[in-house]
């Protein structure tokens, strides 16, 4: 009864836990960090708008205005369309 009681429990810590970061990842976070992400690109719009989508499938954004990207490997090694890595993740797609 007392395995039940645990396992119960570690489960609901795993599924909150998982709640809690794609809340984490909602468009306030991913706002603010796109917001820094693309404040020196010449085209932000577009910047913004490919770094937003990015973040809501990662659910992290690199620190800074460029590189950084050993810090979220999921938007690093985002891949284009064409199968290549996206540049800052745009037109980005899970390998």
């Amino acid at each position: 009864m007392k395995l039940i009681l645990v396992t119960f429990l570690l489960v609901s810590l795993v599924l909150s836990s998982s709640f809690f970061e794609v809340s984490m990842a909602g468009s306030g976070f991913c706002d603010s960090k796109c917001k820094v992400r693309c404040s020196k690109a010449g085209a932000k719009d577009r910047c913004l708008k490919y770094c937003g989508i990015c973040c809501k499938k990662c659910k992290c954004v690199p620190s800074g205005t460029y590189g950084n990207k050993q810090e979220c490997p999921c938007y690093r090694d985002m891949k284009n369309s064409k199968g290549q890595l996206a540049l800052a993740g745009l037109n980005c797609t899970q390998r």
